[in-house]
């Protein structure tokens, strides 16, 4: 993923702009980093305590933890970590860079694997739910648990190798903006050719390959659930038709966005100057909602499920938060709800 502020018209930061012989005037978005920095924030609130609750949720119910537990459980670690670096880049948006060279790479690194590792572990995701409902709904139960954690050891893996690129960040200094920036600087052809290739990976590995999965695996499950009557079929499409729209609502304008500004710094497209700042206000938006992803995942993943929910609602009442009749009371007006292929599957 580029980083939040690395686009701005012109790649080499670190050359003197004369805005009297420049093509273009940079522009400093002021207000749009502002409001950036504000949602990076929001962003950083709402996915550090909803990733953190789930992750008490599930360690605390690891006795009967599912294939589909220990993704979740994975998936909200990445998250979590994610959401750790958005302060620094709020801090970024508004003063520049300003935690040095070391730490440049540091969050760098530490985005870029969670940024791979989220969205891997949501194919993931699609991929058991398929197996559980649409294979064999009666052995999802007992699949062995080491090959689950061999598939997220794998992940994190591929993630870890994916973001080695970013090792070659640098704080650049901006000299008509007076301000620092965290960017990957490659200098000469081979360096834009190892760019474009670093950019083209990102959106395949890092969007097309996880989409079209969830695409597939989903699509099998929705026909497969058409096939069973009942609520809880409903109740089961409608969270996977929100799994899926959510996903593209975060992470479609983003990559269509970037495809467009890789297009234009490579001059396969020509712009004008008043488009060049749309697109770098572009740039910064869809980042503030690919960013917010992060957030929504507990809500679709775990807020939404029913069995989620009873081992949350078993928390607080083991902790004296409420009381062991409302527990009891959830119980039986949810236990349709915790049998067949919505509990396996949501």
């Amino acid at each position: 993923m580029p980083f939040p502020w690395s686009t701005n018209g012109t790649e080499d930061f670190h050359f003197i702009i004369d805005p009297d012989t420049s093509p273009c005037d940079r522009r400093e978005f002021v207000t749009m980093k502002t409001i950036t920095a504000v949602v990076c924030s929001l962003v950083c609130l709402l996915a550090v305590t909803g990733n953190l609750l789930v992750m008490v949720v599930i360690i605390h119910n690891r006795r009967t933890i599912s294939s589909t537990d220990v993704y979740l459980l994975h998936l909200a670690t990445a998250d979590l970590l994610f959401a750790i670096t958005l302060p620094f880049w709020a801090v970024d948006a508004v003063s520049g860079w300003v935690f040095g060279d070391a730490m440049c790479k540091v969050i760098g690194m530490l985005q870029e694997v969670n940024f791979y590792s989220g969205i891997l572990l949501l194919a993931c995701i699609s991929v058991d739910r398929y197996l559980a409902i649409v294979r064999s709904a009666q052995s999802h139960g007992h699949r062995r648990p080491w090959m689950v954690k061999l598939v997220c050891a794998a992940v994190w893996l591929v993630a870890l190798l994916l973001s080695l690129p970013v090792l070659y960040n640098e704080v650049l200094y901006i000299y008509e903006f007076d301000r620092s920036v965290c960017n990957e600087e490659h200098d000469g052809d081979f360096g834009k050719s190892w760019k474009l290739g670093i950019k083209v990976s990102r959106l395949v590995i890092g969007f097309l390959m996880p989409l079209a999965t969830m695409v597939f695996c989903y699509t099998v499950t929705v026909w497969k659930l058409c096939q069973t009557k009942g609520f809880q079929k409903q109740k089961a499409m409608k969270v996977i038709i929100a799994v899926v729209l959510a996903f593209l609502a975060c992470w479609l304008p983003y990559h269509l966005t970037m495809v467009v500004d890789l297009l234009v710094r490579v001059e396969h497209i020509k712009v004008s100057c008043i488009e060049r700042d749309h697109l770098d206000r572009a740039v910064l938006a869809t980042q503030c909602l690919a960013f917010l992803h992060s957030g929504i995942n507990p809500i679709l993943y775990a807020f939404i499920g029913v069995k989620f929910r009873r081992n949350l609602v078993k928390l607080l009442a083991h902790k004296g938060l409420i009381k062991r009749s409302e527990e009891s009371q959830f119980k039986q007006s949810h236990s349709s709800s915790l049998s067949g292929l919505t509990s396996t599957a949501i």
